[in-house]
């Protein structure tokens, strides 16, 4: 089935503060390129037939094209960001007020949480990260407000600081991970949940191999997460490359870069 995204380009994209252990404000980052490559993933859905929708760049947001962290979407129903360092800050009422414009469901978090970082959705249950960004207390706050048991994992590892760059569902109902991000009951967590998950090499981790989307059929992951790309092709899975090596300099890859919309209004 066909998928909705939301995506913002790149316009105001640079490395001028440090949140997380990717960034380096010394080193910078060429915003040219990262249009370019952010073009491409663009290019990459609409190719497989999903569609994309755009939401304005705001100046003095340069992390805005990391729509996942905007809001958590299910059932049409939107469930708002509350970003944990004031840099990101305003991003949270901008994409919440896109939604409310077209007429979604909206709620305003009263809880840190960002978004689809920290919440990943399967067809049963929603995966909720914690222990860098995203409060436990949010975990509570989505499932009442989606209906939708959420399941809480906690994050140990500093690279992998959102749940969306250690762990993408597959399809409805099985995932891919890095064991190492997770702590030891999460750990256990997930092999109760998917016995039968795709396991990461800290490599592909390492490249942010996990920040991947996958529709069920095809999955959209970073170029160079080469082991993981041959496993996913070993369980069927169709593979799409994509270089998004400039973004990554602020921690982002191809989920980061996109908001599924599940659900119309």
């Amino acid at each position: 089935m066909p998928k909705h995204f939301l995506m913002c380009r790149p316009d105001f994209f640079t490395v001028e503060y440090a949140i997380n252990p990717w960034m380096d404000p010394e080193a910078g980052a060429d915003r040219d390129v990262a249009i370019r490559q952010w073009e491409g993933l663009k290019a990459a859905y609409e190719d497989l037939g999903h569609q994309v929708s755009l939401i304005d760049p705001i100046e003095g947001l340069p992390d805005m094209v990391f729509a996942a962290n905007g809001a958590t979407v299910v059932n049409g129903r939107v469930y708002g960001a509350r970003f944990a360092f004031a840099e990101r800050g305003p991003e949270g009422p901008a994409y919440l007020r896109w939604f409310a414009e077209r007429g979604y469901p909206t709620h305003e978090p009263q809880h840190v949480n960002e978004g689809e970082g920290d919440f990943l959705t399967l067809d049963e249950v929603v995966l909720a990260g914690t222990g860098f960004r995203t409060d436990v207390s949010a975990h509570l706050e989505a499932q009442e407000y989606l209906g939708r048991p959420v399941i809480s994992l906690k994050l140990v590892d500093p690279r992998f600081y959102h749940l969306d760059t250690a762990l993408f569902p597959l399809d409805g109902k099985n995932v891919a991970y890095y064991p190492g991000a997770f702590s030891a009951g999460s750990q256990e967590v997930l092999r109760r949940l998917f016995p039968d998950a795709v396991l990461a090499t800290a490599r592909d981790a390492e490249v942010l191999g996990l920040n991947a989307v996958s529709d069920g059929t095809n999955v959209v992951i970073n170029a160079e997460a080469m082991d993981l790309q041959l496993e996913l092709k070993r369980r069927g899975y169709e593979v799409v490359p994509v270089d998004l090596s400039e973004l990554r300099k602020a921690g982002g890859g191809p989920k980061c870069c996109t908001l599924e919309i599940r659900g119309e209004n």
